[in-house]
């Protein structure tokens, strides 16, 4: 290890400990926890992020603006991750707290598995995300709020059980964990989105149609909601949207969601009002 690293991590790093990296950095370096990582500058917030299941597994949307204040902050923040193989987390509140958060769960997850040589399952995965959140709770207090969605292809349900492979988890800021049933949203936009995946959803959609279903979750939430961005043609900007199914974790192209963009619009410039 290198001879720059903190004192702390020296002194830890040959000392057995358990599996969660968070863990071992609260007691090695407390300092470098996202929570510490604050500043006086105005904060950028992540607005809104929808999941819907589908037969095969489920599908995460986040929009692509971030404001601060009445500013639009950024047009192309990415809101949406894989945290591993088969699960999912897109983020809404402080965005650079949220994204730190979600690089330290990353590495809480593959730490995890390489100590104790198999991997999570996708229930003990959520719990992890919600004992974090719940670590943020003194900066959610002062209005650095992280409230996180969570989803994944539940590979030991898969065995043998009839229920969905797919599972959502939608968190509080206190680290509150709730499974969701077929779709959920969070964010800024989250009512205008819960609303329109709750006209749209449906049994037996497959990935493309549950693919088009969450666009259009979050185009009507920009509709209404003028911190949550919409499609931009005019620049490119799509939607980060990510699946997550048996074969692992995959982001859905901007060539296919410039597709299914096009074919909304078209279908919204005949029905304007709807």
């Amino acid at each position: 290890m290198s001879n720059d690293a903190p004192l702390g991590i020296l002194r830890y790093a040959t000392s057995p400990g358990s599996s969660s990296f968070a863990e071992f950095l609260s007691a090695a370096a407390p300092s470098l926890l996202p929570s510490q990582q604050l500043s006086s500058e105005p904060i950028p917030h992540g607005t809104t992020i929808v999941a819907a299941l589908f037969d095969g597994g489920v599908v995460m949307a986040g929009d692509r603006r971030a404001t601060a204040g009445n500013l639009i902050a950024s047009r192309d923040i990415e809101k949406v991750f894989a945290s591993d193989d088969y699960s999912l987390v897109g983020i809404a509140g402080a965005a650079g707290l949220a994204i730190e958060i979600v690089r330290l769960y990353q590495v809480e997850l593959e730490h995890y598995e390489k100590i104790e040589g198999t991997q999570l399952t996708l229930d003990g995965k959520a719990n992890r995300l919600a004992t974090m959140i719940r670590g943020n709770l003194p900066q959610a207090m002062q209005g650095l709020a992280v409230v996180p969605l969570f989803a994944g292809y539940d590979i030991d349900a898969a065995d043998g059980s009839p229920d969905r492979a797919g599972r959502i988890y939608s968190f509080d800021v206190t680290g509150g964990r709730y499974p969701e049933q077929n779709y959920s949203s969070v964010g800024s936009g989250s009512l205008f989105a819960r609303g329109a995946l709750k006209k749209l959803w449906r049994p037996g959609l497959d990935r493309d149609g549950i693919v088009r279903v969450v666009i259009e979750a979050l185009y009507d939430a920009a509709d209404d909601d003028s911190a949550t961005g919409g499609p931009d043609l005019t620049r490119g900007i799509y939607p980060v949207v990510m699946v997550a199914t048996e074969a692992g974790t995959e982001r859905v192209s901007d060539d296919e969601l410039g597709g299914v963009v096009r074919t909304i619009l078209a279908d919204r410039t005949g029905r304007p009002g709807a």
